[in-house]
């Protein structure tokens, strides 16, 4: 059995990279030349501050075109950690669960008419820890499916409202197909 797993989103596209790169570049080029040029008395104190917005504007920007997410999965010690990461910083605090229940798959639907699917793991009794979602339902029905068999737990189809459904992992691996325990 695998000690650690992650569960990433894709890496953003290059022409997302190469914008935010070129966000982050311009704010580090104002800044220098903010800090360079300022005259750091009392009445341009306002307008250094009102720059120091548009750095930070500037940055916030390059962080929208670079962030993605990702889960980190300790099974050795029971533990999870979701991040956001930008480039090498990743922020998100680790959270130890004991009690694995179940891992489900359903989907949320979107304003533009679109579905979203989202999977889950179950634990005590009634928590949930957000792993996974994606638009497509095969790709987060194998992300769902690898987790529960990591962590040794039934799973639950919930994609249809009011009809949800157990997966018979065993036949379903020997098949092939989804199949669901009756």
């Amino acid at each position: 059995m695998k000690a650690h797993v992650i569960v990433s989103e894709k890496q953003r596209p290059l022409w997302q990279r190469l914008i935010a790169s070129m966000f982050f570049t311009a704010a580090i080029a104002f800044l220098i030349y903010i800090l360079y040029n300022a005259n750091w008395n009392d009445e341009n104190s306002i307008h250094i501050g009102h720059n120091i917005k548009s750095v930070i504007y500037l940055i916030a920007f390059g962080i929208a075109f670079s962030f993605h997410q990702s889960v980190y999965i300790d099974l050795k010690n029971s533990k999870f950690r979701s991040t956001i990461e930008i480039g090498p910083i990743k922020l998100g605090q680790w959270k130890t669960i004991s009690n694995y229940e179940y891992v489900s798959i359903f989907h949320q639907p979107l304003s533009d008419g679109e579905k979203i699917f989202e999977v889950n793991l179950w634990y005590d009794r009634n928590k949930h820890w957000e792993l996974y979602e994606k638009y497509d339902y095969k790709e987060a029905f194998l992300m769902g499916f690898e987790i529960s068999d990591l962590l040794q737990i039934d799973i639950l189809d919930a994609t249809e409202p009011n009809n949800y459904r157990w997966v018979d992992k065993k036949a379903s691996k020997e098949t092939g197909a989804l199949v669901y325990l009756n």
